[in-house]
């Protein structure tokens, strides 16, 4: 099969213009690092805000330094090792999760969920809004 010089634009757009390694498309709303405008997340990464709704009259996801959104993937993130850790929805094995560029402390990825009610989290990545800034479209 023959290589395309261009990636489809779904895909991420690596790039050494930027001193972060993925740029994601500006055809879609993402979130950056409010401390160096790394991408982190395209906002359809950000579990739905029906199950946003729902989990705010359960809990409300909290950081260490206030609200805090879930997304399923990022991007220009770095994982420290995983821990336990008693959180305010039981015990589970998060690791701290850090932008790549300039190294602040974002949230966490939940690695195991030990009560079955809490399972959905596994995978997902927590990040606090103190450290994020909207970009592309948010008008």
């Amino acid at each position: 099969p023959e290589l395309s010089e261009e990636p489809p634009a779904e895909m991420v757009k690596m790039t050494k213009s930027k001193t972060f390694q993925a740029y994601l498309p500006n055809c879609h709303r993402t979130y950056s690092c409010i401390h160096c405008r790394a991408h982190l997340a395209n906002h359809d990464e950000l579990i739905s805000k029906a199950m946003q709704f729902f989990f705010f009259l359960m809990q409300s996801f909290q950081g260490s330094q206030g609200r805090a959104y879930l997304f399923n993937s990022v991007v220009n993130v770095g994982c420290g090792p995983a821990e336990e850790r008693v959180l305010l929805t039981g015990l589970h094995a998060v690791a701290d999760i850090y932008c790549e560029n300039c190294k602040t402390t974002l949230g966490w990825k939940y690695e195991h969920a030990f009560e079955s009610s809490q399972k959905y989290k596994e995978g997902k990545f927590i990040i606090e809004l103190a450290h994020m800034i909207k970009d592309n479209g948010w008008e």
